[in-house]
Protein backbone atom coordinates (compact mmCIF):
# COMPACT_ATOMS: atom_id res chain seq x y z
CA UNK A 1 0.00 0.00 0.00
CA UNK A 2 2.98 2.34 0.43
CA UNK A 3 3.09 3.00 -3.33
CA UNK A 4 -0.66 3.44 -3.80
CA UNK A 5 -1.67 6.48 -5.91
CA UNK A 6 -3.42 7.99 -2.87
CA UNK A 7 -0.37 7.80 -0.61
CA UNK A 8 2.01 8.95 -3.34
CA UNK A 9 -0.12 11.99 -4.15
CA UNK A 10 -0.59 12.73 -0.47
CA UNK A 11 3.18 12.79 0.01
CA UNK A 12 3.65 15.11 -2.97
CA UNK A 13 1.02 17.54 -1.72
CA UNK A 14 2.45 17.55 1.78
CA UNK A 15 5.86 18.40 0.36
CA UNK A 16 4.36 21.52 -1.21
CA UNK A 17 3.21 22.65 2.24
CA UNK A 18 6.80 22.94 3.44
CA UNK A 19 7.01 26.37 1.79
CA UNK A 20 4.20 27.69 4.00
CA UNK A 21 5.35 29.82 6.93
CA UNK A 22 3.01 29.00 9.86
CA UNK A 23 3.87 32.36 11.43
CA UNK A 24 2.51 34.26 8.42
CA UNK A 25 -0.56 32.71 6.79
CA UNK A 26 -0.85 33.91 3.19
CA UNK A 27 -3.19 36.78 2.40
CA UNK A 28 -6.46 36.01 0.56
CA UNK A 29 -4.99 37.30 -2.72
CA UNK A 30 -2.12 34.82 -2.41
CA UNK A 31 -4.54 31.98 -1.65
CA UNK A 32 -6.61 32.86 -4.73
CA UNK A 33 -3.58 32.71 -6.98
CA UNK A 34 -2.39 29.46 -5.38
CA UNK A 35 -5.77 27.76 -5.75
CA UNK A 36 -6.08 28.72 -9.40
CA UNK A 37 -2.60 27.34 -10.02
CA UNK A 38 -3.16 24.15 -8.03
CA UNK A 39 -6.65 23.23 -9.17
CA UNK A 40 -6.49 19.93 -11.06
CA UNK A 41 -8.55 19.39 -14.17
CA UNK A 42 -9.69 23.00 -14.65
CA UNK A 43 -10.76 21.96 -18.16
CA UNK A 44 -14.22 20.37 -18.08
CA UNK A 45 -13.40 17.95 -20.92
CA UNK A 46 -14.27 17.87 -24.60
CA UNK A 47 -17.74 16.46 -23.88
CA UNK A 48 -18.71 19.41 -21.64
CA UNK A 49 -19.75 22.97 -22.46
CA UNK A 50 -18.81 25.70 -19.98
CA UNK A 51 -21.08 28.72 -20.46
CA UNK A 52 -20.43 31.95 -18.56
CA UNK A 53 -23.38 34.05 -17.35
CA UNK A 54 -22.44 37.69 -16.84
CA UNK A 55 -24.38 39.85 -14.42
CA UNK A 56 -27.11 39.33 -11.88
CA UNK A 57 -28.98 36.08 -11.51
CA UNK A 58 -32.72 36.76 -11.72
CA UNK A 59 -32.05 40.49 -12.04
CA UNK A 60 -31.03 40.78 -8.39
CA UNK A 61 -28.38 43.11 -7.06
CA UNK A 62 -25.50 43.03 -6.48
CA UNK A 63 -24.59 41.31 -9.71
CA UNK A 64 -23.60 37.65 -9.46
CA UNK A 65 -21.80 35.92 -12.31
CA UNK A 66 -22.04 32.17 -12.75
CA UNK A 67 -21.07 29.37 -15.09
CA UNK A 68 -23.21 26.62 -16.54
CA UNK A 69 -21.56 23.20 -16.91
CA UNK A 70 -23.37 21.15 -19.56
CA UNK A 71 -22.13 17.59 -20.22
CA UNK A 72 -23.09 16.03 -23.54
CA UNK A 73 -26.38 14.16 -23.18
CA UNK A 74 -27.23 15.67 -19.78
CA UNK A 75 -30.85 16.23 -18.79
CA UNK A 76 -31.31 20.04 -18.81
CA UNK A 77 -34.26 19.77 -16.42
CA UNK A 78 -32.09 18.07 -13.77
CA UNK A 79 -30.04 20.92 -12.32
CA UNK A 80 -27.27 21.04 -9.78
CA UNK A 81 -26.08 24.15 -7.96
CA UNK A 82 -22.42 23.52 -7.15
CA UNK A 83 -20.71 25.75 -4.57
CA UNK A 84 -16.92 25.79 -4.84
CA UNK A 85 -14.53 25.60 -1.93
CA UNK A 86 -11.66 27.91 -1.05
CA UNK A 87 -12.13 28.84 2.59
CA UNK A 88 -14.61 31.60 1.66
CA UNK A 89 -11.62 33.72 0.57
CA UNK A 90 -10.69 32.01 -2.72
CA UNK A 91 -11.99 29.78 -5.49
CA UNK A 92 -14.12 30.40 -8.55
CA UNK A 93 -16.09 28.56 -11.23
CA UNK A 94 -12.82 28.30 -13.16
CA UNK A 95 -10.83 26.71 -10.33
CA UNK A 96 -13.55 24.11 -9.73
CA UNK A 97 -14.70 23.61 -13.31
CA UNK A 98 -13.19 20.14 -13.59
CA UNK A 99 -14.69 18.89 -10.32
CA UNK A 100 -18.14 20.32 -11.09
CA UNK A 101 -18.01 18.77 -14.56
CA UNK A 102 -17.13 15.32 -13.19
CA UNK A 103 -20.03 15.47 -10.76
CA UNK A 104 -22.52 16.74 -13.35
CA UNK A 105 -21.40 14.04 -15.77
CA UNK A 106 -21.84 11.34 -13.12
CA UNK A 107 -25.34 12.57 -12.27
CA UNK A 108 -26.35 13.15 -15.89
CA UNK A 109 -27.36 16.72 -15.02
CA UNK A 110 -26.39 20.29 -15.82
CA UNK A 111 -24.67 22.36 -13.13
CA UNK A 112 -24.66 26.04 -12.25
CA UNK A 113 -21.53 27.22 -10.40
CA UNK A 114 -22.07 30.72 -8.98
CA UNK A 115 -19.12 33.07 -8.62
CA UNK A 116 -20.27 34.03 -5.13
CA UNK A 117 -18.68 36.97 -3.34
CA UNK A 118 -15.58 36.26 -1.28
CA UNK A 119 -14.23 37.47 2.05
CA UNK A 120 -12.73 39.65 3.40
CA UNK A 121 -14.23 42.09 0.91
CA UNK A 122 -17.64 40.48 1.40
CA UNK A 123 -18.01 38.68 4.76
CA UNK A 124 -20.89 36.44 5.85
CA UNK A 125 -23.73 36.42 4.84
CA UNK A 126 -22.84 37.69 1.34
CA UNK A 127 -21.93 34.19 0.10
CA UNK A 128 -25.21 32.78 1.45
CA UNK A 129 -27.24 35.49 -0.27
CA UNK A 130 -25.51 34.77 -3.58
CA UNK A 131 -25.98 31.01 -3.18
CA UNK A 132 -29.67 31.50 -2.39
CA UNK A 133 -29.97 33.58 -5.56
CA UNK A 134 -28.36 30.80 -7.59
CA UNK A 135 -30.60 28.17 -6.02
CA UNK A 136 -33.74 30.17 -6.80
CA UNK A 137 -32.51 30.77 -10.35
CA UNK A 138 -32.15 27.12 -11.35
CA UNK A 139 -35.71 26.22 -10.40
CA UNK A 140 -36.92 28.32 -13.33
CA UNK A 141 -33.89 28.74 -15.63
CA UNK A 142 -31.73 26.24 -17.46
CA UNK A 143 -28.56 26.73 -19.51
CA UNK A 144 -30.58 27.74 -22.55
CA UNK A 145 -32.95 30.17 -20.85
CA UNK A 146 -36.16 30.17 -18.79
CA UNK A 147 -37.52 26.65 -18.26
CA UNK A 148 -38.85 24.80 -15.21
CA UNK A 149 -36.65 22.19 -13.54
CA UNK A 150 -37.74 18.62 -12.97
CA UNK A 151 -35.43 18.41 -9.96
CA UNK A 152 -32.89 20.69 -8.32
CA UNK A 153 -29.82 19.42 -6.48
CA UNK A 154 -27.28 21.20 -4.27
CA UNK A 155 -23.67 20.28 -3.52
CA UNK A 156 -20.33 21.80 -2.56
CA UNK A 157 -16.83 21.03 -1.37
CA UNK A 158 -14.95 22.29 1.71
CA UNK A 159 -16.21 25.80 2.50
CA UNK A 160 -18.62 25.30 -0.39
CA UNK A 161 -19.97 22.24 1.40
CA UNK A 162 -20.58 24.28 4.54
CA UNK A 163 -22.11 27.00 2.37
CA UNK A 164 -24.44 24.47 0.72
CA UNK A 165 -25.70 23.41 4.15
CA UNK A 166 -26.05 27.02 5.32
CA UNK A 167 -27.90 27.87 2.10
CA UNK A 168 -30.39 25.03 2.53
CA UNK A 169 -30.97 26.06 6.16
CA UNK A 170 -31.55 29.67 5.12
CA UNK A 171 -33.97 28.59 2.36
CA UNK A 172 -35.83 26.42 4.87
CA UNK A 173 -36.11 29.26 7.38
CA UNK A 174 -37.36 31.69 4.71
CA UNK A 175 -39.94 29.27 3.36
CA UNK A 176 -38.19 29.11 -0.03
CA UNK A 177 -37.89 26.09 -2.31
CA UNK A 178 -35.43 23.42 -1.19
CA UNK A 179 -33.33 21.09 -3.36
CA UNK A 180 -34.48 17.50 -3.73
CA UNK A 181 -31.09 16.14 -2.57
CA UNK A 182 -27.78 17.44 -1.30
CA UNK A 183 -24.17 16.30 -1.15
CA UNK A 184 -21.01 17.61 0.49
CA UNK A 185 -17.34 16.84 -0.07
CA UNK A 186 -15.15 17.46 3.01
CA UNK A 187 -17.58 20.07 4.29
CA UNK A 188 -16.33 22.80 6.63
CA UNK A 189 -19.21 22.99 9.12
CA UNK A 190 -17.45 24.44 12.19
CA UNK A 191 -15.51 27.69 11.81
CA UNK A 192 -14.69 27.51 15.51
CA UNK A 193 -12.38 24.62 14.51
CA UNK A 194 -13.23 22.53 17.58
CA UNK A 195 -13.15 19.07 15.99
CA UNK A 196 -10.62 16.64 17.45
CA UNK A 197 -9.37 15.84 13.93
CA UNK A 198 -8.01 19.39 13.68
CA UNK A 199 -5.21 18.05 15.87
CA UNK A 200 -5.27 14.28 15.34
CA UNK A 201 -5.07 14.55 11.51
CA UNK A 202 -2.81 17.61 11.25
CA UNK A 203 0.30 15.53 10.55
CA UNK A 204 -1.26 13.63 7.65
CA UNK A 205 -3.46 16.31 6.03
CA UNK A 206 -2.13 16.91 2.53
CA UNK A 207 -4.39 19.55 1.03
CA UNK A 208 -5.51 21.90 3.80
CA UNK A 209 -2.72 23.34 5.98
CA UNK A 210 -3.90 23.98 9.53
CA UNK A 211 -2.48 27.55 9.64
CA UNK A 212 -4.75 28.45 6.73
CA UNK A 213 -7.95 27.02 8.13
CA UNK A 214 -7.35 28.69 11.49
CA UNK A 215 -6.76 32.03 9.77
CA UNK A 216 -9.62 32.05 7.26
CA UNK A 217 -12.56 32.37 9.72
CA UNK A 218 -11.63 35.91 10.76
CA UNK A 219 -11.95 37.03 7.15
CA UNK A 220 -15.37 35.45 6.63
CA UNK A 221 -16.98 36.02 10.03
CA UNK A 222 -16.81 39.81 9.85
CA UNK A 223 -17.25 40.15 13.60
CA UNK A 224 -19.72 37.28 14.01
CA UNK A 225 -19.14 34.59 16.60
CA UNK A 226 -17.56 31.49 15.08
CA UNK A 227 -20.50 29.40 16.31
CA UNK A 228 -23.08 31.55 14.52
CA UNK A 229 -25.15 28.96 12.59
CA UNK A 230 -25.10 31.12 9.46
CA UNK A 231 -21.33 30.66 9.26
CA UNK A 232 -21.04 27.31 11.04
CA UNK A 233 -24.06 25.14 10.18
CA UNK A 234 -22.94 22.52 12.74
CA UNK A 235 -24.57 24.74 15.39
CA UNK A 236 -27.92 25.11 13.60
CA UNK A 237 -31.23 23.32 14.06
CA UNK A 238 -30.92 20.72 11.31
CA UNK A 239 -34.51 19.51 11.06
CA UNK A 240 -36.19 19.22 7.66
CA UNK A 241 -33.08 19.23 5.50
CA UNK A 242 -33.31 17.24 2.24
CA UNK A 243 -31.67 13.80 1.93
CA UNK A 244 -27.95 14.29 2.28
CA UNK A 245 -24.76 12.42 1.36
CA UNK A 246 -21.57 13.57 3.10
CA UNK A 247 -18.15 12.35 1.93
CA UNK A 248 -14.91 12.90 3.82
CA UNK A 249 -11.40 11.49 4.01
CA UNK A 250 -10.04 9.76 7.08
CA UNK A 251 -6.73 11.64 6.70
CA UNK A 252 -8.01 15.20 6.81
CA UNK A 253 -8.38 17.78 9.54
CA UNK A 254 -12.06 18.39 8.71
CA UNK A 255 -13.01 14.75 9.30
CA UNK A 256 -14.92 15.61 12.48
CA UNK A 257 -16.77 18.46 10.76
CA UNK A 258 -18.57 15.82 8.72
CA UNK A 259 -18.80 13.14 11.43
CA UNK A 260 -20.38 15.48 13.96
CA UNK A 261 -22.71 17.13 11.45
CA UNK A 262 -23.94 13.78 10.11
CA UNK A 263 -24.63 12.51 13.65
CA UNK A 264 -26.54 15.66 14.58
CA UNK A 265 -28.50 15.63 11.31
CA UNK A 266 -29.49 12.00 11.82
CA UNK A 267 -30.67 12.82 15.33
CA UNK A 268 -32.77 15.64 13.86
CA UNK A 269 -34.49 13.17 11.52
CA UNK A 270 -32.58 13.97 8.34
CA UNK A 271 -32.05 11.15 5.83
CA UNK A 272 -28.24 11.39 5.93
CA UNK A 273 -25.56 9.03 4.70
CA UNK A 274 -21.83 9.40 5.42
CA UNK A 275 -18.96 7.91 3.43
CA UNK A 276 -15.48 7.99 4.99
CA UNK A 277 -12.59 7.12 2.65
CA UNK A 278 -9.50 5.55 4.29
CA UNK A 279 -6.21 7.45 3.82
CA UNK A 280 -7.95 10.11 1.73
CA UNK A 281 -7.10 13.80 2.08
CA UNK A 282 -9.21 16.95 1.80
CA UNK A 283 -11.40 17.02 -1.35
CA UNK A 284 -9.51 14.12 -2.90
CA UNK A 285 -12.36 13.84 -5.42
CA UNK A 286 -10.79 16.76 -7.30
CA UNK A 287 -7.97 14.36 -8.28
CA UNK A 288 -10.29 11.70 -9.67
CA UNK A 289 -8.26 11.66 -12.87
CA UNK A 290 -5.40 9.94 -11.05
CA UNK A 291 -7.12 8.44 -8.00
CA UNK A 292 -9.36 5.34 -8.21
CA UNK A 293 -10.89 6.40 -4.86
CA UNK A 294 -11.77 9.75 -6.38
CA UNK A 295 -13.55 8.11 -9.32
CA UNK A 296 -15.46 5.81 -6.95
CA UNK A 297 -16.48 8.74 -4.80
CA UNK A 298 -17.73 10.75 -7.79
CA UNK A 299 -19.72 7.76 -9.03
CA UNK A 300 -21.32 7.37 -5.60
CA UNK A 301 -22.21 11.06 -5.48
CA UNK A 302 -23.77 10.95 -8.94
CA UNK A 303 -25.82 7.88 -8.12
CA UNK A 304 -27.06 9.37 -4.85
CA UNK A 305 -28.05 12.70 -6.33
CA UNK A 306 -30.26 11.15 -9.03
CA UNK A 307 -31.66 8.30 -6.96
Amino acid sequence: MSDSPMLMLRAQLRALQSALDPRRPPAPAEVRAWLDAMSPGASPGLDVRAMRIEGALDGSMPAVDAEWIVPRGADPTLRLVYLHGGGYVAGSPRSHRGLAARLARAAGCVALVPDYRLAPEHPCPAAIEDALRALAHVFDHGPDGPAPAARVLLAGDSAGGGLALATALAARDRGERLPARMATLSAWTDLACTGASMTSRAEVEAMLPVPLIRDWPRHYLGGRDATDPAASPLYADLADLPPLLMQVGDAEVLLDDTVRFAAKAEKAGVDVRMEVFPEAFHVFQAFAGSLPEGRAAIASLGAFLVR
